[in-house]
Protein backbone atom coordinates (compact mmCIF):
# COMPACT_ATOMS: atom_id res chain seq x y z
CA UNK A 1 0.00 0.00 0.00
CA UNK A 2 1.07 3.37 -0.65
CA UNK A 3 1.58 6.08 1.40
CA UNK A 4 0.99 9.89 1.28
CA UNK A 5 2.25 12.78 3.91
CA UNK A 6 1.01 15.90 2.02
CA UNK A 7 -0.91 19.45 3.82
CA UNK A 8 -2.09 21.98 1.78
CA UNK A 9 -2.79 25.21 4.24
CA UNK A 10 -4.45 28.74 3.50
CA UNK A 11 -3.97 30.95 6.37
CA UNK A 12 -2.51 34.11 8.03
CA UNK A 13 0.91 34.12 10.25
CA UNK A 14 0.48 34.21 13.85
CA UNK A 15 4.00 36.18 14.52
CA UNK A 16 6.97 37.45 12.66
CA UNK A 17 9.17 34.40 11.23
CA UNK A 18 12.17 33.58 13.62
CA UNK A 19 14.93 32.88 11.36
CA UNK A 20 18.00 30.93 12.55
CA UNK A 21 21.26 29.06 11.54
CA UNK A 22 22.31 25.31 11.80
CA UNK A 23 25.93 24.87 12.57
CA UNK A 24 26.34 23.96 9.04
CA UNK A 25 24.81 27.27 7.96
CA UNK A 26 21.67 26.11 6.95
CA UNK A 27 18.88 28.60 7.30
CA UNK A 28 15.99 27.85 9.69
CA UNK A 29 12.50 29.33 10.24
CA UNK A 30 9.46 28.69 11.95
CA UNK A 31 6.19 30.51 11.34
CA UNK A 32 2.88 29.82 12.95
CA UNK A 33 -0.11 29.68 10.54
CA UNK A 34 -3.84 30.50 12.09
CA UNK A 35 -6.70 28.91 9.88
CA UNK A 36 -9.84 29.51 10.03
CA UNK A 37 -12.90 26.99 9.24
CA UNK A 38 -16.42 28.39 9.18
CA UNK A 39 -19.62 26.65 8.94
CA UNK A 40 -23.62 26.65 9.42
CA UNK A 41 -24.27 24.18 12.34
CA UNK A 42 -27.98 22.25 12.33
CA UNK A 43 -29.69 25.36 13.40
CA UNK A 44 -28.18 27.42 10.96
CA UNK A 45 -26.10 29.55 12.99
CA UNK A 46 -22.77 30.71 11.87
CA UNK A 47 -19.35 28.43 13.65
CA UNK A 48 -16.06 29.49 13.35
CA UNK A 49 -13.05 27.72 14.33
CA UNK A 50 -9.64 28.64 14.06
CA UNK A 51 -6.45 25.77 14.32
CA UNK A 52 -2.96 27.32 14.74
CA UNK A 53 -0.36 25.33 13.06
CA UNK A 54 3.59 25.48 13.60
CA UNK A 55 5.55 25.44 9.96
CA UNK A 56 8.81 24.86 9.53
CA UNK A 57 10.86 26.27 6.15
CA UNK A 58 14.60 25.68 5.10
CA UNK A 59 16.99 27.57 3.34
CA UNK A 60 16.71 29.89 1.23
CA UNK A 61 12.73 29.80 1.35
CA UNK A 62 13.67 30.60 4.88
CA UNK A 63 15.27 33.66 4.59
CA UNK A 64 12.94 34.72 1.97
CA UNK A 65 10.15 34.25 4.18
CA UNK A 66 12.25 35.95 7.20
CA UNK A 67 12.66 38.96 4.54
CA UNK A 68 8.73 39.39 2.96
CA UNK A 69 6.60 37.90 5.54
CA UNK A 70 5.10 39.91 9.09
CA UNK A 71 2.38 39.09 11.12
CA UNK A 72 -1.37 38.97 9.79
CA UNK A 73 0.19 38.24 6.07
CA UNK A 74 -1.89 35.39 4.48
CA UNK A 75 0.14 32.25 3.59
CA UNK A 76 -0.46 29.14 1.15
CA UNK A 77 1.39 26.49 2.28
CA UNK A 78 2.32 22.75 0.54
CA UNK A 79 4.32 20.82 3.16
CA UNK A 80 4.64 17.05 4.80
CA UNK A 81 3.53 16.30 8.30
CA UNK A 82 6.45 15.76 10.73
CA UNK A 83 6.59 14.24 14.57
CA UNK A 84 8.96 16.43 16.34
CA UNK A 85 10.00 14.33 19.99
CA UNK A 86 11.77 15.48 22.59
CA UNK A 87 12.34 14.87 26.72
CA UNK A 88 10.37 18.10 29.03
CA UNK A 89 13.27 18.81 31.37
CA UNK A 90 11.58 19.94 33.95
CA UNK A 91 9.28 16.95 34.51
CA UNK A 92 11.49 14.33 32.33
CA UNK A 93 8.04 13.12 30.69
CA UNK A 94 8.55 12.98 26.53
CA UNK A 95 6.75 14.91 24.70
CA UNK A 96 5.55 15.19 21.08
CA UNK A 97 4.42 17.72 18.28
CA UNK A 98 2.71 17.32 15.20
CA UNK A 99 4.00 20.44 12.59
CA UNK A 100 4.63 21.02 8.98
CA UNK A 101 7.41 21.16 6.96
CA UNK A 102 7.08 23.53 4.42
CA UNK A 103 8.03 22.66 0.74
CA UNK A 104 6.24 25.21 -1.44
CA UNK A 105 5.27 28.50 0.11
CA UNK A 106 3.46 31.13 -1.58
CA UNK A 107 2.51 34.83 -0.39
CA UNK A 108 -1.04 35.61 -0.74
CA UNK A 109 -2.05 39.32 -1.77
CA UNK A 110 -1.67 41.61 1.08
CA UNK A 111 -4.20 44.13 0.47
CA UNK A 112 -2.02 46.93 -0.44
CA UNK A 113 -2.38 45.92 -4.41
CA UNK A 114 0.52 43.50 -3.84
CA UNK A 115 0.34 40.62 -5.61
CA UNK A 116 1.53 36.82 -4.21
CA UNK A 117 3.94 34.50 -5.55
CA UNK A 118 5.99 31.77 -4.20
CA UNK A 119 9.34 29.70 -3.58
CA UNK A 120 9.32 26.07 -4.03
CA UNK A 121 11.71 23.46 -2.31
CA UNK A 122 13.34 21.71 -4.87
CA UNK A 123 15.10 18.96 -4.57
CA UNK A 124 18.58 19.39 -2.63
CA UNK A 125 20.61 19.50 -5.83
CA UNK A 126 18.32 22.08 -7.27
CA UNK A 127 17.98 24.69 -4.82
CA UNK A 128 15.19 27.04 -4.06
CA UNK A 129 12.94 28.12 -7.04
CA UNK A 130 11.14 31.39 -7.35
CA UNK A 131 8.01 31.34 -8.85
CA UNK A 132 5.11 33.13 -9.66
CA UNK A 133 2.27 32.16 -10.37
CA UNK A 134 0.76 33.61 -14.24
CA UNK A 135 -1.06 36.52 -14.70
CA UNK A 136 -4.91 36.06 -14.42
CA UNK A 137 -4.37 32.97 -12.26
CA UNK A 138 -5.92 33.11 -8.94
CA UNK A 139 -3.78 33.11 -5.93
CA UNK A 140 -3.08 30.11 -4.04
CA UNK A 141 -3.89 27.84 -6.51
CA UNK A 142 -1.44 25.22 -8.03
CA UNK A 143 1.31 26.81 -10.24
CA UNK A 144 1.04 26.21 -13.90
CA UNK A 145 4.04 24.76 -14.25
CA UNK A 146 4.43 21.04 -14.64
CA UNK A 147 0.68 21.24 -15.09
CA UNK A 148 0.56 20.85 -18.77
CA UNK A 149 -1.31 24.27 -19.25
CA UNK A 150 -0.23 26.97 -20.85
CA UNK A 151 -1.56 30.31 -20.64
CA UNK A 152 -0.66 31.39 -24.50
CA UNK A 153 -2.11 28.49 -25.70
CA UNK A 154 -5.77 29.61 -27.81
CA UNK A 155 -6.65 26.33 -29.34
CA UNK A 156 -9.20 25.41 -27.18
CA UNK A 157 -10.73 21.72 -27.99
CA UNK A 158 -14.28 22.57 -27.48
Amino acid sequence: MANLNKVLLLGNLTRDPELRYTPKGTAVADIGVAINRIWNNEQNQRQEETTFVDITLWGRQAEIAQQYLTKGRGVFIEGRLQMDTWEDKASGQKRSKLKVVAENLQFMPDGKGNAGGGISAAPASAGMQQSRPPSGMPMGGSSAEGSGFHEEEDDIPF
